[in-house]
């Protein structure tokens, strides 16, 4: 296919690297979507076909894998890594469920409250499978109790599950792998250009929190209302949870010290910059240094990342709060596939393809933009159920930057909703790995989840436009 693109478009000399480009981009986006080949080994492709086609050298491409945001990456990694190393995360996930209560809807809210919390900062994919044993557990003691299954109540858990751990990672940087795309994509392109002000751990949170929180609920909801509405009188026994609990004992230093480099941690992502509230300014702290803008949220999580290091425990498991072992266990896929997108974005933007692309968009750019943005959540969100959010993110992004500057409007416009429809999709087990890992549990019907996914998946385009153009306008100024 790559081939016929290429052929189909090098007709003129001149428009030669265009057209090799959009022959890579179109073989690279098939292998992702399809998966025919591993999609993190088809993101190393641009190392070797870019220098050979003259698209790119290699000098160029190879520090696209090494990208600021990448670190960015990497430090929330690591601090979650800390997280599991003491078990933290179990206890926080463990108390937010006890404190909500022990009847099956607000048990859901407790499960959906740990699951949504904990995916903010951790990997989604490791907050399902920590919850998945709790879930399961509360699913076997009800149906003793009853003497009986019950599908129902089993599949608004682990969709409950599931769904709060998509959602959660939507509300901060470190979250999900597209929120930290669109910030490369964007900063770099237009940071201290046309007045537009980078997007930061701060101004993402403010916009997207409030937004997650709306999906929260709204989720809640569905899922109570269709699986919950025949159990609101039953009491489930926690004595299992708390018992967990209380074998955990008091909080270790460990424990204690992670916790404490986590909170500081977060106070210097939203206090980086300055923060405006009306006429008044609460100056940020990176501006006591002689080089502000060489300090960006990644120098942040580096520097957490180092602190938990170099801080001793006084455990014999290990020897500081993380280890060597932690920074091995980093997933060097996910980080090629970061610099593949990097550099497949980067391609299209030096070739021209981009802006040759961008004239095929002028009849889109003519809709107005709440048209434009409900088309864009709509498209984005049904793409992805059957393709990496991620990859997805990539290839999307640097046509939407075209689109917006055609249309004449703000690219966050467009790329904001775009990126958070990319972790809205709750249809199928192969959207997310949340998902996945609940389906796995044999306790799901694939038509409940696709009959129940498809309710949240357009509550979520409704509540992101929304959102875009209200909250979105007063962070952002579009």
């Amino acid at each position: 296919m790559g081939l016929i693109v290429f052929f189909l478009m090098g007709g003129l000399k001149e428009e030669a690297s265009m057209a090799l480009m959009a022959g890579v981009a179109v073989w690279i986006a098939i292998w992702w979507i399809t998966e025919a080949v591993n999609i993190f080994f088809t993101s190393l492709m641009p190392l070797v076909l870019f220098p050979f086609l003259g698209i790119m050298s290699m000098k160029e491409v190879a520090p696209l894998y090494m990208n600021k945001i990448i670190f960015l990456f990497i430090g929330g990694f690591l601090i979650a890594y800390a997280f599991e190393r003491w078990d933290l995360h179990r206890r926080i996930a463990l108390k937010i469920i006890l404190i909500t209560g022990s009847t099956p809807t607000k048990m859901l809210l407790g499960f959906m409250s740990a699951s949504y919390f904990l995916s903010m900062w951790i990997m989604n994919t490791a907050t399902a499978t920590m919850l998945l044993p709790a879930v399961l557990g509360v699913i076997n003691q009800v149906e003793k109790m009853n003497g009986k299954k019950d599908d129902n109540m089993a599949t608004g858990f682990l969709l409950g599950v599931a769904f709060a751990a998509s959602i959660g990672g939507t509300a901060t940087l470190v979250g999900t792998a597209p929120n930290m795309v669109l910030t490369t994509i964007f900063n770099d392109r237009f940071d201290g250009v046309g007045g537009y002000e980078a997007i930061n751990f701060g101004n993402w949170f403010v916009f997207a929190f409030p937004l997650s929180l709306v999906l929260f609920t709204a989720c809640f909801f569905l899922l109570k209302t269709i699986f919950f509405r025949k159990l609101d009188g039953m009491s489930v026994d926690v004595a299992f949870i708390e018992k967990d609990l209380k074998k955990m004992g008091a909080m270790s230093y460990e424990e204690r010290m992670v916790a404490l480099v986590f909170i500081c941690t977060i106070g210097l992502w939203f206090f980086r910059r300055d923060i405006e509230i009306g006429s008044f300014t609460i100056p940020g702290w990176r501006d006591i240094f002689a080089f502000p803008d060489y300090i960006t949220d990644a120098t942040v999580a580096m520097l957490s990342a180092s602190v938990l290091f170099l801080i001793p425990s006084k455990s014999k498991s290990a020897k500081s709060l993380i280890i060597w072992d932690d920074f091995e266990r980093l997933p060097m896929g996910i980080i090629f596939l970061f610099g593949g997108g990097f550099a497949l974005a980067a391609g299209i933007s030096s070739s021209g393809l981009a802006a040759w692309i961008s004239t095929g968009l002028i009849e889109v750019a003519g809709l107005s933009p709440i048209l434009m943005v409900l088309v864009l959540c709509f498209f984005m969100t049904f793409f992805t159920e059957l393709t990496s959010n991620t990859a997805s993110t990539f290839l999307i992004l640097p046509l939407i930057v075209e689109l917006a500057l055609k249309a004449e409007c703000h690219p966050l416009l467009l790329m904001i909703p775009v990126t958070i429809s990319a972790s809205c999709a709750f249809m199928l087990p192969v959207a997310t790995p949340p998902n996945t890992i609940v389906f796995g549990s044999n306790r799901i019907a694939l038509s409940t989840m696709m009959r129940t996914g498809i309710w949240l998946n357009l509550l979520g385009i409704i509540i992101i436009t929304v959102a875009v153009f209200t909250l979105g306008k007063a962070v952002f100024g579009f």
